[in-house]
């Protein structure tokens, strides 16, 4: 790569999805773009008397960074209108920050204690990007993106940092808790000017937008309508108890149990995004696999806070693998029609047939999407009342494959159905 980069101004075609994106390398500098006009972040004279107590020594340095994370981000705008750059980055390197801004020459970043920091001037920070650099691996390597930064995005080098931002980009939020859970990132996808008018909450945050995800990830920004707001919420380890209603027993081993737990996770980020970017016209659910079960979980929990929910590959059949808990597809039928519309789908493919006699159809054993639970899932809605076409949808695309790759193909047709219920 040596000192070549390529000038894309086509810089908010790349991130929602129509100019590829190549596996990531950190070795790379992020490829060019133009500058926009609008601010969409947030800083303030708070922050930077923080930081500064920590480039001091009067203040904990990782608790420091903590505090700017939670409040403004990075990087911190200074009241004279300079940009302050934070890392704990590794202690033997010699880092600098470069970007936009300097022509990607780099500003060497002072050591304080644990601390790299710099302060820059940046003439243009909307859009501009910028990453840190290790210069002992000289000009074709060690770049990385800003770990804190608040607005990043993806090119074919992976992850890169933004200043501030107009353009489509992803904002990151670290620690969202509640339910008693582990506390987690969510990875909100704003659109191009901050401007929206729906919202859809999705789990498994950490495969939505990264090309170097599983399966080369959902890329979900190559498949949004505009004026969507994604909240992506990223899954812990406990992924299995919290996205289940019940418990169920697979293999001699039971599992599950803590989706409400979740459900007071997500409640609370709603609240802190609709605090920070303002209430939208609809508010959806979406998620794959068990991913997909939970959204239909929550949904049930309070149906009068939700317009729409995607289950595409739900777990449905859950509760009913190996014991006899109530199922999705059973708690729905018994609650009745309600007002949000519902979109299932899968890949896989029967025939269908209930062996173990719990009334839950089971999947052949060459087929692994979850086809024959969303097929009764999907027929059971339509007897409670549920319309096709008008509050419920299902979509079988044959023989599909249960991964993040068959997700990304088809995602686009239940997001193109909620931009226009």
């Amino acid at each position: 790569m040596g000192k070549e980069r390529s000038s894309l101004r086509g810089l908010a075609l790349l991130w929602s999805g129509l100019v590829g994106c190549g596996a990531p390398q950190e070795s790379g500098k992020p490829e060019t773009g133009d500058s926009g006009t609008v601010d969409s972040g947030i800083s303030g004279p708070t922050d930077e008397q923080v930081l500064r107590e920590a480039i001091a020594g009067t203040r904990d340095a990782a608790g420091a960074l903590d505090w700017i994370e939670a409040s403004g981000g990075f990087p911190v705008e200074s009241a004279a209108g300079t940009y302050l750059f934070a890392c704990l980055c590794e202690a033997s390197g010699s880092w600098v920050v470069a970007g936009d801004h300097d022509g990607w020459a780099g500003q060497t970043m002072e050591r304080s204690g644990e601390l790299f920091w710099a302060e820059v001037v940046v003439a243009t920070p909307v859009d501009s990007m910028y990453k840190f650099h290790d210069t002992r691996a000289g000009d074709s390597g060690g770049w990385i993106a800003d770990p804190l930064a608040r607005r990043f995005g993806y090119d074919t080098f992976g992850e890169l940092s933004l200043v501030r931002a107009n353009v489509a980009h992803l904002e990151r939020w670290k620690n969202r808790e509640g339910g008693g859970l582990s506390p987690r990132d969510a990875r909100i996808w704003v659109p191009e000017g901050g401007v929206f008018d729906r919202v859809v909450y999705a789990h498994d945050g950490q495969n939505l937008f990264d090309p170097s995800a599983f399966w080369g990830g959902w890329q979900l920004q190559a498949s949004l309508p505009p004026e969507i707001l994604v909240v992506g919420i990223d899954n812990s380890p406990e992924r299995m108890a919290e996205y289940t209603h019940v418990e169920d027993n697979l293999d001699g081993e039971v599992y599950g149990g803590r989706a409400e737990d979740y459900a007071v996770l997500v409640h609370n980020l709603r609240v802190d995004v609709e605090g920070r970017y303002g209430a939208a016209s609809r508010v959806g659910l979406m998620g794959s696999s068990l991913g997909g079960l939970v959204s239909l979980v929550i949904a049930d929990l309070e149906p009068d806070a939700w317009d729409f929910v995607i289950s595409m590959s739900g777990t449905l059949g859950w509760g009913s693998i190996g014991a006899h808990e109530q199922t999705i597809i059973e708690r729905y039928a018994g609650a009745g029609h309600r007002s949000f519309g519902i979109y299932l789908d899968s890949g896989g493919e029967g025939p269908c047939e209930d062996a173990d006699g719990d009334g839950i159809l089971d999947d052949s054993p060459t087929s692994s999407d979850n086809y024959c639970e969303t097929r009764q899932m999907a027929d059971t809605l339509s007897g409670i009342g549920y319309a096709w076409e008008e509050d419920l949808w299902h979509w079988h695309e044959p023989g599909a494959a249960h991964n993040e790759a068959a997700w990304a193909a088809r995602v686009g047709r239940p997001l193109s159905i909620f931009a226009e219920r």
